[in-house]
């Protein structure tokens, strides 16, 4: 490579490896960032309690990566609340998680972004009562369980207790995990309960729905709650929904909640959000008791802004790439490569075509430029040249000469360069001649 750039540029040894090491650095600043630009091969997810549908989820999306070659890490938690601090922490480890909407108000999002709504997150309200009861605010002085502290329950259903005006005594609120709650609930210790997927187990939804002596809050003020806080959701539960030969529910049921949203740091690599994506549509995109086919996932933001990943995926999917590639780390390895390759390519192809041009160009200009005054001087050498103004020639020859001999050129251009000076020894000749006496 130095060989050629000297040959064909002119370039001295110094410079010629100066150029060669710069090539072969960049080269190797290609070389690292395509490995460091590379997918990790394992993420990190933060659920729910054991038997949750965030834990649901997580296994879900376990299985669907696994598929791929991606490892997914599945990390316990106590629900919305734990997940989103464990988030907002870059000592965590955490990559992504489940977080319900309206708990991240007022909290520094800023380092976190969301792929989308994955699901509604239904908040089941359980209670005692020989009577139904029609708002919440019937539960005054009664001992509610709220779900743990940490949990997307325990918040809401603070929220909604508050604008009932219920914020402890007489009544007694109780910080409890769900089993727990609903064991003392069917065993009359508690007079209700709010339970919701986050941090419930599906097994004590199921139990409690079926137990004779418990009944489901329907939420008749369901469209005010909704207009009041635009993250929830009036969900519908039909008469016998849940069980038709013994016709659970007894009736419609109208219950509330928000959606559930799946939260990523900022720094999630693209590939991975796209992949995390497709196995979400996987995953959440079936039809349910509370959802329509392919209502989920979806591009809807509340407090955490929709990552530019998201919405490219959300508007044109898969990338053809990788549509076309069945192997996710070959097309992710393909992809990087072009990337990493066509602008340099736009930037190096146009100089490789140009900067020759230029310098032979260059070059030649130089050459030029002293033809102009030999030649002028072989046009006045074809006048009579006598001993006056022949020394004069002679002298204006040798500064041509002299000037060619200065130049610098590569050995591309020997042919041009000693043709010149060819052309001077028969100028120089041609003055001889004439100015010696006959």
């Amino acid at each position: 490579m130095v060989a050629v750039l000297m040959e064909t540029f002119g370039l001295t040894p110094l410079i010629a490896t100066i150029v060669t090491l710069a090539l072969a650095l960049i080269g190797l600043l290609v070389l690292v960032w395509l490995i460091q630009s590379a997918p990790p091969r394992t993420l990190t997810v933060t659920s729910g309690p054991a038997g949750s549908s965030f834990q649901r989820f997580a296994e879900s999306y376990e299985k669907a990566l696994a598929k791929h070659g991606v490892t997914l890490k599945i990390l316990p938690s106590g629900g919305s609340q734990e997940n989103l601090q464990r988030l907002q922490s870059a000592k965590s480890g955490v990559d992504i998680g489940f977080v319900q909407s309206g708990i991240a108000e007022g909290t520094n999002l800023s380092d976190l972004v969301s792929l989308g709504t994955v699901s509604y997150q239904p908040l089941w309200v359980f209670y005692r009562s020989a009577t139904k009861i029609t708002r919440l605010s019937e539960l005054t002085g009664k001992r509610i369980a709220i779900g743990q502290v940490g949990s997307g329950t325990h918040a809401l259903a603070l929220v909604l207790l508050q604008i009932n005006g219920i914020t402890g005594a007489p009544t007694t609120l109780v910080d409890s995990d769900a089993e727990a709650a609903a064991a003392a609930l069917m065993g009359g210790k508690l007079d209700a309960v709010f339970l919701m997927g986050d941090s419930a187990p599906i097994q004590t939804l199921r139990t409690l729905i079926r137990e004779p002596e418990v009944q489901i809050f329907n939420f008749t003020q369901a469209d005010a709650y909704v207009r009041r806080y635009a993250y929830l959701n009036k969900i519908e539960l039909p008469q016998g929904s849940i069980d038709f030969g013994k016709n659970l529910p007894a009736q419609n049921i109208q219950i509330i909640g928000p959606t559930v949203e799946l939260v990523a740091r900022e720094s999630l690599n693209s590939a991975l959000s796209d992949l995390l994506l497709e196995v979400a549509q996987e995953v959440h995109g079936k039809s349910s008791l509370l959802q329509k086919r392919g209502e989920f996932p979806a591009p809807i933001e509340h407090e955490i802004a929709i990552s530019e990943d998201a919405t490219r995926y959300y508007k044109s999917g898969k990338g053809l790439l990788y549509r076309s590639v069945r192997s996710f780390w070959l097309a992710s390895l393909i992809n990087r490569i072009l990337v990493a390759i066509v602008p340099i390519a736009l930037i190096i192809i146009p100089a490789v075509r140009f900067l020759p041009l230029a310098y032979r160009w260059s070059i030649q200009l130089k050459i030029y430029r002293c033809y102009r005054p030999l030649l002028l001087l072989e046009r006045e050498a074809l006048a009579p040249v006598t001993p006056g103004n022949g020394p004069e020639l002679l002298r204006r020859l040798d500064e041509i000469e002299e000037a060619v001999r200065q130049l610098k050129v590569p050995a591309s251009f020997a042919d041009q360069f000693y043709a010149l000076k060819g052309h001077i020894v028969f100028v120089r000749q041609r003055l001889k001649a004439a100015t010696q006496p006959a």
